[in-house]
């Protein structure tokens, strides 16, 4: 690859490099960009390493740039970054590195550009591009990244076991780049990850669910569980989803694997969907299953009332996990409790009342839903698997039927609890909900329409009938 024309196409190149020369200070691009580049993967994100101040490099070149554009600097770390149409773009001075046992923050000195590509992570970001005068465009490749990259895989400049000690995020990063390239892991260095496992345990739950949520959106993220799986890291930050691994056998009755089957439900939506949420109702979706498995003689395994349990987990996980609590995290307890509704929906004698409560529960969900409840057959069977894909075609078109003749993408009753509040003259009470939900079942089983006045007269006779209320005055 011409080094020199790629950075010669474009002004941020260019303009850096002037800087670079004027300020005498040795500048390289370095990182995830260059192997990017040579992957032919597009990136956005540009890191500079220079032998030298990082912050006074990245404050001369934003002005070469545009003399109002805002410079974000971050001293303690000596770096600095700004924004340039789509490009974010960061300086940092070479520097080597030094941690203490128990913090994955380093002790940073001053260095040269060979020790600053031997603190990286991995050989191929350990890749730099000269922008200098003298050597423009020359690829410094110290530890044979470009051999790396070639052959697929991941492997750390350093000793993986002072690398994944000094900085363990390392090694859930090592298999994020493994499930995003579809890399393998250089077996010592996937060794050493078994080895020092135990020291994800020092890094922040923000940052091991930022890698998690990196997995969860790679191409096949069950790769990626898998080799968490294998490493022993799965079982210290999700143990609710290894509980799944394993098959009971009693009386010659057993219980597929739902490890492996939820990895393959999250697959099977990850061919259709990038939707982070999705994807996480999809990991989510069985999590109960451990505690709610019961043995049947005539039967067999069971695993009754697993959604509902299942979406009560979620707000737990999420807590622990530090990852959203709000209407992303909503939707994904909504598709786990709803995941199994549609299945029985197939039968023919399902009323329109049932296709109805699907809808509306399912709200903005239905699309997602639809889609989790497809990932969800797994069966070896192909015509199994056929069938049931059609069966989920039918019912489909039930809703688009249904839909057709009523108003549910928004369904909201006209009468509403503070209505009701005002015309029995209640204050907030069990009585209001009781009320609440008998209208919405009036509603959704088709015996009234949703208009105000209907809603009204019946809330006025179930009020009376079973409260012995009547409207005020």
């Amino acid at each position: 690859m011409n080094f020199t024309e790629v950075l010669e196409n474009h002004i941020i190149f260019k303009k850096i490099a002037e800087t670079a020369e004027e300020l005498n200070t040795e500048t390289y691009v370095i990182g995830g960009f260059v192997r990017d580049l040579l992957l032919k993967r597009n990136s956005k994100d540009i890191d500079f390493v220079c032998k030298g101040s990082g912050i006074a490099l990245a404050e001369a070149c934003a002005h070469k740039i545009s003399p109002n554009l805002k410079v974000n600097t971050f001293k303690n770390f000596g770096t600095a970054m700004f924004r340039y149409e789509d490009w974010d773009i960061e300086f940092v001075g070479a520097r080597k590195e030094s941690y203490r046992q128990d913090s994955r923050k380093p002790i940073i000195e001053d260095g040269t550009l060979e020790d600053d590509q031997l603190r990286r992570d991995f050989t191929i970001n350990a890749l730099a591009i000269s922008i200098n005068k003298n050597n423009y465009g020359a690829l410094i490749d110290p530890f044979e990244g470009i051999k790396d990259l070639k052959r697929k895989l991941i492997r750390t400049p350093l000793d993986a076991n002072i690398t994944f000690s000094d900085d363990p995020l390392r090694m859930m990063r090592a298999i994020r780049f493994a499930s995003q390239l579809n890399f393998d892991i250089e077996p010592d260095t996937f060794e050493a990850i078994t080895i020092n496992k135990n020291r994800i345990q020092i890094v922040s739950p923000e940052r091991i669910t930022d890698e998690l949520n990196k997995i969860i959106l790679s191409p096949k993220p069950s790769y990626g569980f898998k080799l968490l799986f294998q490493s022993g890291i799965l079982q210290l930050i999700f143990p609710e989803l290894v509980a799944l691994h394993g098959v009971e056998a009693i009386d010659n009755k057993s219980h597929k694997d739902n490890f492996y089957h939820t990895l393959q439900v999250l697959d099977n939506v990850s061919e259709q969907s990038t939707d982070l949420w999705l994807r996480w109702a999809a990991l989510l979706h069985d999590i109960a299953k451990p505690m709610t498995k019961r043995f049947d003689p005539k039967v067999g395994f069971t695993f009754h009332g697993h959604e509902d349990k299942g979406a009560r987990m979620v707000a737990g996980i999420f807590r622990r996990m530090k990852l959203p609590l709000n209407e992303k995290m909503k939707s994904v307890e909504n598709l786990v409790k709803l995941h199994l509704r549609p299945i029985p929906l197939v039968k023919k004698e399902i009323t329109d009342s049932a296709i109805r409560r699907l809808i509306v529960d399912a709200g903005a969900d239905y699309e997602n839903l639809m889609l989790l409840c497809k990932a969800d057959v797994t069966s070896k069977n192909n015509d199994k698997v056929k069938r049931y894909l059609e069966n989920f075609k039918e019912v489909e078109r039930k809703v688009e039927i249904v839909l057709s003749q009523d108003d549910l993408r928004n369904f909201q009753p006209v009468l509403t609890g503070e209505h009701i509040m005002q015309i029995f003259d209640l204050p907030p009470s069990k009585i209001i909900g009781e009320i609440k939900t008998a209208l919405r079942e009036e509603l959704l089983e088709g015996n009234i329409p949703n208009e105000y006045n209907s809603c009204l007269e019946f809330v006025k006779h179930f009020t009376y009938n079973q409260f012995h209320l009547s409207p005020k005055q």
